[in-house]
């Protein structure tokens, strides 16, 4: 096992793409940290950096307390499990699995032979770890469940089989870090959360340093330890899935992490008696106490841009629609497990019928909640709104950082 370091890591591609600009990063000996982020965000290409597959244009790459700029990716002592699995078609699962130890251990046949009339002793060494690899294999498929498919071939192996021979290529050669690029998206749903589960059970098992590049947010907050978020080749924010979804430094991170995302509602901030509240057309959230040391030093009617998750919203049927934090159901998705609704608010104009006119809708303010699966709401219903002011954000509109956090 190894720690992984980056130290103001930068990669430009010819034509003067820059697609990771001064990454730093230390990823524990250990670890299981996910690089998260939007297609071209330069996740993958940090990950082939650490591997070796494409070279650094500035900073410094350590594994373990070895600085490995330059170093070929074989010396380097990883295992890569890629998006389409990269399995040789030719061999067979027991030949995709053993063919990194035999390379390692004696090479051809030929190189073995010069071994043993060049150095016997030497010779005897590889001979002996050559023998154990049938063993390591067998085991490691055994883990993997899929001991049974050792003598088929790749073509005649399921999309979860042949992920799963992947992933025992590169658990065989026991590498100081697992590096995986996307590894489950070509899987559907039901796979992809059996293999989540596996990847999770086997970092337990193994404790080995494990760096993982998704785009879902799902597979980042179930599986990482700490998430690392990117963005146009820059870390957004560092942190563990919760402190991520709960205290996101920025409105990108508030945005990107979370399904359904979060809501934003431009504003302003208002303040009377020493309290604090959030005024736009049809809302007046009243913020947390907790909130006020963050906020005093804001300026009164200072624009800012509501961020709240739909869980936090609470939604209670009305008789007529009027007043502040009323709207009116647009849309339902019921999910199984629960019902997302779209509510407008801020429109004076919108009925009890919701018979509006595209203008007038397009005047309120859209907000998303979540209720349980049951509740008795329909389509075009007067709701009333209520907020958790614990978990209510407050993003500056010009840099997008997240002014409700305590940074001291």
């Amino acid at each position: 096992m190894a720690s992984v370091s980056l130290e103001s890591v930068s990669k430009v591609f010819p034509g003067n793409v820059l697609a990771v600009n001064n990454i730093r990063l230390h990823v524990k000996d250990g670890e299981f940290l996910v690089l998260l982020g939007p297609s071209g965000c330069g996740k993958s290409t940090t990950l082939r950096m650490i591997a070796g597959l494409d070279e650094v244009t500035e900073g410094e790459i350590r594994i373990g307390d070895r600085i490995v700029n330059g170093v070929a990716p074989k010396d380097r002592d990883i295992a890569m499990v890629f998006q389409n699995y990269a399995l040789y078609p030719h061999m067979s699962v027991y030949k995709n699995m053993a063919f990194g130890l035999e390379l390692r251990y004696g090479g051809n046949g030929l190189h073995r032979t010069w071994k043993r009339l060049t150095s016997p002793t030497e010779a005897a060494n590889v001979a002996a770890k050559r023998r154990g690899i049938r063993e390591a294999v067998r085991q490691t498929a055994q883990a993997l469940n899929i001991e049974h498919l050792l003598d088929r071939m790749p073509r005649q192996l399921s999309g979860g089989e042949r992920q799963r021979v992947a992933l025992g290529r590169a658990i065989v050669r026991q590498p100081a870090v697992f590096l995986f690029d996307e590894p489950l998206s070509n899987l559907d749903a039901t796979l992809r959360l059996e293999m989540r589960r596996e990847l999770g059970e086997l970092h337990q098992r193994l404790s080995t340093t494990m760096v993982y590049v998704t785009h879902d947010q799902t597979e980042a907050m179930t599986l990482g330890e700490r998430i690392v978020v990117m963005n146009c080749g820059e870390i957004q924010q560092i942190g563990s899935p919760t402190e991520v979804y709960d205290r996101p430094e920025s409105r990108f991170v508030a945005g990107f992490v979370g399904s359904p995302p979060m809501n934003f509602v431009p504003g302003g901030l208002a303040t009377s008696a020493e309290r604090h509240s959030f005024v736009a057309p049809g809302l007046n959230l009243v913020l947390s106490e907790k909130r006020s040391p963050t906020l005093a030093a804001l300026e009164e009617q200072q624009d800012v841009e509501l961020g709240v998750r739909p869980e936090d919203i609470i939604v209670e049927r009305c008789e007529t629609y009027g007043g502040v934090n009323c709207g009116s159901v647009s849309l339902i998705e019921p999910l199984g497990d629960c019902k997302l609704l779209h509510i407008a608010v801020g429109s004076q104009q919108i009925s009890n019928d919701f018979k509006t006119t595209e203008v007038q809708r397009n005047e309120a303010v859209r907000l998303v909640c979540k209720v349980g699966p049951r509740a008795n709401v329909t389509i075009g219903d007067c709701v009333r709104l209520r907020f958790n002011a614990e978990n209510i954000h407050l993003f500056d509109t010009t840099s997008g950082d997240n002014l409700t956090l305590d940074r001291g």
